[in-house]
């Protein structure tokens, strides 16, 4: 007789599905995780090299391919799945500078999707909005703009935050200046209201009337912060300046000193183009069809390098399963990583991904996303799902107690409608959970700002949130029963409609973006 021999595939996975015991492979991810991380690299090729992850410019395709490269590099499979279109637009060359009274450089970028001025860029003087009395009196008003670049911010009161003022500011000092600031912006917001428009579709009427470009100045509360969004334009200029700049420019204005400044914005447009998600894959052995997917939104807004939102939550999840395909490459259950496209147009990849595979959702163990920021985790709710504690509980008790330490839970918890990826399946009623992380100041100074950069990133924290999702990960794989999905009764009120609570419902995403400007 002739001895048959086992494949050398089927020996690896005995030797690594029999010999290792959860504790082994729990130490394997830590010390993987500790004494080899990848994550400063692969944070310098993201952020770095390529730059920010706007949908529908080259830089986001170039990272989507970065991406699938990387994980071959580790032996994971990965691919571009196309789930849409849009706008094409590559950002160019900025440059404002204030050309009377004096010459002065400004600091300023052009916004996403900002129609381009080419190499010689536009020259005019300012304008400000009027006090109007309402809607009648600024159609009246309008005709004033024409040939004029219209400052379309409040002038703020002051440029240092909050927690400096209250550092170093006298109480009654501290007082004063919040008590006059608050009349500003509420007279701001109350002027705002009597034209008929806002701050989202003011700048259109303002280019019908003859604007030759807009400048703003979205200040983030923050030292040197600014958010930088869309243009919201079809044909002319739009920048935002900082609120130092911004407000030398308006005092000019207010007290007669006519400033002209120049904007040159190089930007392209390049008509329609693909958009993508980026999903790998570790096959399971002995449940191919049931799946644990790592989440994390691959795109951002381009003011910065879209570090903390969302390049360490990627970097999280490629980590991850780095560490998962060297420690534990025969997973019981398949592994997904998803990098979703568009999420911050309205979580368009990941809601095109639970759309386009019903298979994955309905075979879904449970998602882990991670979005807000570069810090280490400190919250995870069981999103209303009414058995979460039994399974999370379980899982996280094999998660070391520095990284669980710092972690608080609620269960059941109540479904998340939106805010990141997670949402998109909890909405079908799929297990998908949020990592949520510890602040470091994301909302004043790196969410969506012109300073989310790679010096923002704390790396230890990153590593922690590596380690905790790659042993719930491979503890939602090895798990012997399937996560069951009974909702939990929702009570109360929503905070943010007063109505009463209600699972969100699933929404189709945008799959043709950008194009109607």
């Amino acid at each position: 007789m002739k001895k048959r021999l086992l494949p050398f595939s089927f020996l690896l996975f005995i030797a690594f599905g029999f010999s290792q015991t959860k504790e082994e492979i729990v130490e394997a991810i830590h010390k993987e995780a500790n004494e080899n991380s990848q994550l400063e690299q692969l944070a310098y090729e993201l952020m770095d090299l390529n730059g920010p992850r706007l949908v529908g410019t080259p830089q986001m395709k170039t990272a989507h391919d970065w991406a699938v490269n990387t994980y071959k590099k580790w032996g994971i499979s990965a691919e571009n799945q196309e789930w849409g279109t849009w706008r094409g637009w590559e950002r160019g060359i900025t440059h404002v500078d204030m050309v009377f009274p004096r010459v002065a450089s400004l600091h300023a970028t052009q916004l996403a999707w900002n129609p381009g001025t080419g190499k010689k860029g536009i020259t005019g003087a300012l304008i400000t909005l009027p006090k109007v009395s309402d809607s009648m009196a600024f159609v009246k008003w309008l005709p004033n703009v024409k040939g004029k670049i219209v400052l379309v911010s409040m002038k703020q009161p002051t440029g240092r935050p909050d927690y400096n003022w209250e550092e170093f500011a006298t109480e009654v000092s501290f007082e004063k200046m919040k008590s006059e600031r608050k009349k500003i912006e509420e007279a701001w917001q109350q002027n705002m209201k009597n034209t008929g428009y806002t701050s989202r579709n003011i700048n259109a009427a303002l280019e019908e009337a003859g604007a030759i470009g807009i400048a703003q100045s979205r200040w983030s509360k923050a030292f040197g912060a600014n958010k930088i969004f869309s243009a919201n334009t079809s044909k002319i200029p739009v920048v935002d300046i900082s609120l130092e700049d911004y407000g030398m420019l308006y005092r000019m204005v207010e007290n007669g000193a006519n400033p002209q400044i120049k904007i040159v914005a190089e930007s392209k447009e390049l008509g329609e183009v693909p958009t993508f998600n980026t999903i790998a894959t570790i096959p399971g052995t002995e449940l191919p069809d049931e799946y644990v997917i790592l989440s994390a939104h691959f795109d951002s807004w381009d003011g910065g390098t879209g570090a903390t939102d969302n390049g360490t939550g990627t970097i999280t999840m490629l980590e991850a399963a780095r560490i998962l395909k060297k420690v534990y490459p025969n997973p019981k259950r398949t592994i997904l990583v998803g990098h979703w496209g568009s999420e911050e147009q309205g979580l368009n990849g990941s809601r095109a991904f639970v759309e386009d595979h019903p298979e994955i959702v309905g075979g879904l163990q449970a998602l882990f996303n991670q979005d807000n920021g570069t810090g280490r985790v400190v919250n995870i709710s069981g999103q209303g799902f009414l058995h979460a504690y039994d399974f999370l509980g379980r899982w996280l008790e094999s998660v070391p107690k520095d990284i669980t330490q710092h972690i608080e839970t609620t269960f059941p918890g109540t479904p998340g409608g939106g805010g990141s990826d997670y949402a998109s399946f909890v909405a079908v009623g799929a297990p998908g959970f949020s990592l949520s992380s510890l602040s470091w100041s994301y909302w004043n100074y790196t969410w969506h700002t012109n300073l989310d950069t790679y010096d923002k990133i704390v790396f230890d924290d990153v590593r922690n949130n590596a380690i905790l999702t790659a042993i719930l990960a491979y503890m939602a794989s090895e798990d012997p029963e399937r996560t069951p999905r009974e909702k939990a009764t929702l009570i109360g009120n929503s905070r943010r409609t007063g109505k009463p609570l209600t699972w969100p419902t699933p929404r189709s995403p945008k799959r043709k973006g950008g194009l109607d400007k």
